[in-house]
């Protein structure tokens, strides 16, 4: 199956209730952890493979059913760090399957523009075979101009590792004098993510029934509606996403409610932190101009605040790179 199917008729039922859905507020971002691959494989006496499979073509239906409700960011759990624990024959069939399906997308230049979809693959890259890496370097430099939709692909991921990475970064970006410690705080890390130009992740879906995370978007997730689905992903349909979309509407005024009571207190947090600086920064100076705190802790604000923007932009252009040289290294494909 393509990655962006043609758009499939719907039926009566499934229009009045896409129609119903967008009359209150639909989530602009959802994750998905795809979940019961396996389990589906076994149910139907099929090989472990060809449940994946099975999973993958469920992703691009449900693409295409996100783009109808104007779900236009999608951040799936492809495979998380802790799949390389599984047997090394389904480990390398993951890999052969994320190869296969990477390459397809590259064939497909037309529907891309047509769709205008964004490909991103978020996770430690590092530890994939070097001509995955390529292939999915490929896709993403590719895509990366389309703004339409967004497709997030967690790939060898997981939330601690991410945050884990994510920290280091702001250790290095403190030793190299690009951020004081002082710069270092929640919404700082959280910008260092692999999400990090991403919206606020609205909705969380979980299928075949388990009632968990198991390490995917925890940052993420703190103020987001979670829906767990008790079907295994091949079998979720058009109408378990209505029902996670109409759940999220039901908790949408909590949601907000917790998210501006966290907003206001990170920035409260925030403005002491500017305080405090400012305090030991006069003390330090032994206050011989007679300066206040109070008149330089608007231009310490400032200054922190372009300090985080260089940081922040010397990072992306850092995670930029390894791409765009991927994309222009010569890759022996395994197995040759």
């Amino acid at each position: 199956m393509s990655w962006f199917p043609e758009r499939r008729n719907r039926s009566w039922m499934q229009r009045m209730c896409a129609s119903v859905l967008k009359a209150g507020p639909v989530p602009k971002h959802i994750g998905i952890i795809m979940d019961g691959n396996r389990r589906f494989a076994a149910k139907n006496s099929m090989e472990k493979a060809e449940g994946h499979l099975k999973g993958f073509d469920k992703l691009a239906e449900t693409l295409d059913w996100c783009l109808d409700l104007g779900i236009c960011e999608v951040t799936v759990y492809a495979f998380s760090i802790e799949n390389f624990k599984r047997s090394k024959e389904e480990v390398d069939c993951l890999m052969e399957l994320a190869r296969k399906k990477f390459a397809r997308l590259l064939e497909e230049k037309e529907l891309i523009e047509k769709h205008g979809v964004c490909i991103r693959v978020l996770g430690n890259l590092r530890l994939l075979p070097t001509d995955v890496q390529k292939t999915i370097a490929e896709a993403v430099e590719l895509t990366k101009h389309n703004n339409r939709a967004i497709l997030n692909v967690c790939f060898a991921y997981t939330a601690r590792d991410d945050m884990c990475t994510a920290m280091r970064e702001m250790v290095e970006g403190v030793s190299t004098g690009l951020l004081k410690h002082s710069d270092i705080s929640e919404d700082l890390l959280g910008k260092c993510l692999y999400t990090s130009r991403s919206r606020h992740l609205d909705l969380l879906i979980r299928t075949s029934g388990e009632v968990r995370l198991s390490d995917f978007l925890l940052w993420e997730s703190s103020y987001s509606c979670l829906a767990f689905v008790k079907v295994l992903w091949p079998e979720f349909s058009i109408w378990h996403l209505y029902g996670a979309v109409l759940h999220y509407q039901r908790s949408y005024q909590a949601i907000q409610n917790a998210k501006l009571n966290n907003a206001m207190e990170q920035e409260r947090i925030l403005r002491e932190s500017d305080y405090q600086a400012m305090v030991q920064e006069l003390s330090s100076l032994g206050n011989a101009a007679g300066i206040t705190p109070q008149s330089r802790v608007y231009q310490y604000t400032a200054e922190r605040q372009t300090r985080v923007e260089t940081f922040l932009d010397t990072l992306q252009k850092k995670r930029d790179t390894y791409f765009h040289t991927l994309v222009n290294q010569t890759v022996v494909p395994c197995g040759s």
